[in-house]
């Protein structure tokens, strides 16, 4: 299993938010591209950046700084926020030299979208299925679609998407563990590739997810307040 950790960009810095609220942000690096040196030099093979922003308001605003980091590293670089049309997607994918980019809330609005970009991109596309109280959050978690998350994920698998990156908000940023009942429901459920999101906190969160035969899990939080060990979480997943 990859543990990928993930840098949140909002006004070219990097943040955390606490249970996806905009009002309780905290600033962690002022420039983001350090965390690349340092998520290499700790054994990372994949990074997991969000433009905040674009994911609140549907554009791209980080996309310069974006473009930037993916030149200045060897990572895999997948990126979310604000990706809701094929023009955005080949600017990522074609002119940015990003390896993969996710699809949020276009995912709910536009499903025809996530179909003509799997067609042309393949498993460079992979969906972000957002969950609160059971449902897909979208608009960078400020909205319910009203869809139900697992019959979402089904559709999803349907149109070929091949990787989806499932975030429990309750847990993110709230260091209380990840949700091991969410993900070994999707994985019973669905055949693609699972990254698990929010409240990875512990080696026993890890491992648990590990057990789960999960692709991917994503590490923000814990790594910045120092409570869990990027290198040690790599050691275990692997």
């Amino acid at each position: 299993m990859l543990i990928i950790p993930a840098i949140d960009l909002y006004e070219g810095k990097a943040v955390r938010l606490l249970k996806g609220d905009y009002a309780q942000m905290k600033v962690y690096e002022e420039v983001p591209a350090r965390l690349l040196t340092r998520f290499q030099q700790e054994g990372a093979s994949v990074v997991h950046v969000v433009d905040l922003q674009g994911a609140r308001d549907g554009l791209t605003p980080n996309l310069p700084l974006i473009t930037a980091m993916k030149a200045a590293t060897g990572l895999f670089m997948q990126v979310g926020g604000g990706i809701r049309n094929m023009e955005v997607v080949s600017r990522y994918l074609e002119d940015a030299g990003v390896d993969r980019v996710i699809i949020g809330t276009a995912a709910v609005t536009d499903p025809g979208f996530v179909e003509q970009a799997v067609r042309r991109y393949q498993d460079k596309i992979a969906v972000g299925v957002d969950i609160r109280d059971g449902m897909v959050a979208i608009q960078g978690w400020t909205a319910s679609s009203g869809l139900e998350a697992f019959a979402f994920c089904r559709r999803m698998e349907e149109l070929g998407v091949k990787t989806i990156i499932s975030t429990d908000i309750s847990r993110d940023g709230a260091l209380q563990g990840a949700n091991s009942g969410l993900y070994q429901r999707l994985a019973e459920e669905i055949s693609v590739n699972i990254i698990a999101s929010g409240g990875v906190s512990s080696l026993d969160d890890v491992l648990a997810l590990r057990r789960l035969g999960l692709y991917g899990a994503i590490v923000g939080k814990a790594y910045y307040e120092g409570t869990l060990s990027l290198r040690a979480a790599i050691e275990a997943a692997s």
